[in-house]
């Protein structure tokens, strides 16, 4: 499905909520937001808490966003997007810090730079100002959806090599030999570039399918 032009509303569609999770994925697809993508994901819990929140801020914002679109001046609208979005980074900041201060230090900074994060300020100024609020929460919760299937699938691996848990449960027994790079900085960069170069792959694997498929229907008409 193509993205609706500049300045068009984009009408409520499947596409609508999917476009997040493959062809418009903001980690494998857009490189947005690789922060807390490569300094977080050292374990499957950070990974997770990370983009549940990230998901809560973009949603919120986005939608708030959308309600307020034709009441903020347009001088004003990247200030006032960043008053919305550290609104409810400052929410997220609290619920953690109070549900968990070892996943809350864990996560440390990178909690509170959500508010610099390229994906929630992309998508106020590009879609939720220009979207009715329905289309704007599916498309939100698409993005934030494939930002945490992202950040879940660098963590997991991550954890899974780098500490032979998942979860803080052991899988392999005592005498595994971790993969201790995996844990630390270099292993985001290890796994990251494994994913890129897999969803690459399949990328040029589905356009060569659909390239044979033509030249097929071309020959037999």
């Amino acid at each position: 499905m193509m993205a609706p032009l500049p300045n068009q509303e984009e009408e409520l569609t499947p596409g609508t909520f999917l476009r997040g999770l493959w062809e418009e994925n903001p980690v494998f697809v857009m490189l947005l937001g690789m922060c807390p993508v490569l300094a977080v994901t050292n374990s499957t819990l950070n990974a997770l808490a990370m983009g549940l929140a990230t998901t809560f801020v973009l949603v919120c914002s986005s939608a708030l966003v959308s309600l307020l679109r034709h009441l903020i001046p347009k001088q004003v609208r990247i200030a006032t997007y960043i008053v919305i979005i550290a609104t409810f980074v400052t929410i997220v900041d609290h619920v953690i810090q109070a549900i968990s201060l070892d996943l809350y230090n864990a996560l440390g900074a990178f909690i509170q730079l959500i508010v610099a994060n390229c994906i929630i300020l992309g998508r106020a100024e590009a879609y939720a100002a220009k979207n009715r609020l329905a289309t704007t929460l599916v498309n939100s919760l698409g993005m934030g959806a494939g930002f945490t299937i992202a950040l879940l699938s660098l963590g997991t691996v991550r954890e899974i090599l780098g500490s032979g848990t998942l979860l803080g449960y052991p899988l392999f027994g005592e005498h595994f030999q971790t993969w201790v790079v995996m844990i630390l900085p270099p292993g985001g960069f290890f796994v990251l570039g494994a994913w890129l170069l897999l969803f690459s792959w399949l990328q040029q694997r589905r356009a060569r399918r659909i390239t044979e498929g033509e030249e097929i229907r071309v020959r037999g008409s």
